[in-house]
């Protein structure tokens, strides 16, 4: 029972930190409550996309006469739908257990307790097993914030979990929050045939992005015809008659509205608790875990990365931090991550992808800036595609040329942030940006147009 390193928790962080260990030869153990691959794989990113695949699918056949095509008697069998997305999320769930078996990496199903002096208690079934190891790492990840005025039942009120697996579509729906998972949940169920209201407390949707990504959103939702409501706030929801009437604060006084399910998306915190942290003497702020730069807490031989921890609660971050703090034990050398060059996706229609500063927080940070900005409208790919809605913005340090920021939306822009994330990386220049040739016609030279715009160059515009 005992190993060079044990990984508690098998989502994107802890199964891709267990698999670099074995590969960089430790003797490597993980432990998971549930499935392998944590939420992403079972209840998050994957099944997510799955369920917007159907949405776009379903988008794409009713407008099948704006490519000249006829198509009768469209139905969409929400049961499938959902079907679907589970077989989608068990396939990769069974793709990981796959992977351990592959790298030789113990699999402990149960649910684990951090102990002092490099150990760790396993219970299932009632019966719990001591695990020793020579370092420790704590990727367990965080589930759906609960709000004291909006106590989630799995039913009326439900969580993103509950929103994946509901047994029929529902004829209306409050979201709470328009964040990533706020509004790919709302894109998914109003282009299914639900009536669809998004609260957001703040004064834009979608309120990490810049404010000109923001104002496309929703623009392009009120089109297909979801209800924003920005600088509001839901009060109380009252659950007692068939459905929910949902009280909300706005600027110009309270409004009440009728739905079937509410959804609250009001973000995520840490699965921290029951952890035995506070007996262990692991230090932790604000509902996270204390880490330095390379993830090793102020116990020696315990590590933390993923969502419990601070940095941005999304899967590739915690994967690369679980790369990180193995290649840090094992010895290697190692720069830390640069938090400032993490991509974010959103996989709403149009879809947002975005690096690096906003326009406002270029500002904000000091910087002289160049903005440039190419509408797909100009872009002969997207008018091909019937996909003109959007635009590319790429803020620039006018003094040096420094990529400072890359804000999308439009459609598949996730598939395109990563040219941006690369440049930063390489420290390129917008000259260089310019200079490389992108391949005619794709929606990706737009990236060089909005970067020719900022510098007075552009030719399509």
């Amino acid at each position: 029972m005992n190993y060079d390193i044990i990984v508690i928790g098998s989502g994107p962080g802890g199964y891709v930190a267990a698999i670099r260990a074995a590969q960089l030869g430790f003797k490597t153990a993980i432990v998971e409550r549930e499935s392998l691959g944590g939420i992403c794989l079972n209840w998050g990113c994957i099944p997510t996309k799955a369920l917007l695949k159907s949405a776009q699918v379903f988008e794409y056949l009713n407008h099948a006469k704006d490519y000249g095509i006829s198509a009768d008697n469209i139905k969409a069998d929400f049961s499938s739908v959902v079907k679907r997305s589970r077989d989608v999320a068990e396939g990769m769930s069974k793709g990981i257990q796959f992977l351990m078996k592959k790298n030789k990496i113990d699999v402990i199903m149960g649910i684990a307790k951090v102990k002092a002096g490099k150990k760790i208690d396993v219970t299932a079934d009632g019966k719990t097993t001591t695990y020793e190891a020579k370092h420790i790492i704590i990727a367990t990840g965080a589930r759906s914030r609960q709000l004291p005025n909006l106590p989630q039942d799995g039913k009326k009120i439900i969580g993103y979990r509950d929103a994946m697996v509901l047994p029929k579509l529902p004829k209306s729906l409050v979201v709470v929050g328009s964040g990533a998972i706020g509004v790919e949940f709302a894109y998914f169920y109003a282009t299914m045939g639900t009536k669809v209201t998004v609260v957001e407390f703040l004064p834009n949707i979608v309120p990490v992005e810049d404010e000109e990504v923001s104002k496309q959103l929703e623009k392009s939702f009120k089109k297909v015809g979801i209800d924003i409501m920005v600088d509001s706030s839901v009060e109380s929801v009252d659950t007692k008659g068939d459905g929910c009437k949902v009280n909300i604060k706005t600027k110009t006084g309270n409004v009440t509205l009728d739905a079937e399910i509410v959804l609250s998306a009001v973000g995520i915190e840490a699965n921290i608790t029951g952890l035995g942290l506070e007996e262990t003497g692991i230090k932790t702020d604000k509902g996270k875990i204390l880490t330095d730069k390379f993830y090793a807490t102020n116990v020696p031989g315990y590590y933390a990365i993923g969502d419990c921890v601070g940095g941005q609660a999304l899967a590739h971050v915690a994967s690369a931090e679980g790369i990180t703090c193995v290649e840090k034990i094992k010895g290697m050398h190692v720069d830390p991550m640069d938090y400032n060059n993490i991509p974010g996706c959103t996989y709403c229609q149009p879809e947002i992808a975005s690096v690096g500063f906003t326009e406002k927080k270029a500002k904000e940070a000091g910087y002289t800036i160049k903005v440039g900005k190419f509408p797909f409208s100009a872009s002969g790919k997207a008018s091909a595609s019937g996909a003109k809605d959007g635009f590319i913005k790429i803020i620039f340090d006018a003094k040096y040329g420094e990529i400072l920021g890359a804000h999308m939306i439009g459609a598949n822009v996730t598939e395109m942030i990563a040219e941006i994330v690369a440049l930063r990386k390489l420290e390129s220049t917008g000259h260089e940006l310019i200079k490389t040739i992108h391949p005619h016609p794709t929606m990706s030279e737009a990236i060089m147009e909005a970067a020719a715009a900022a510098y007075g160059e552009v030719i399509h515009l």
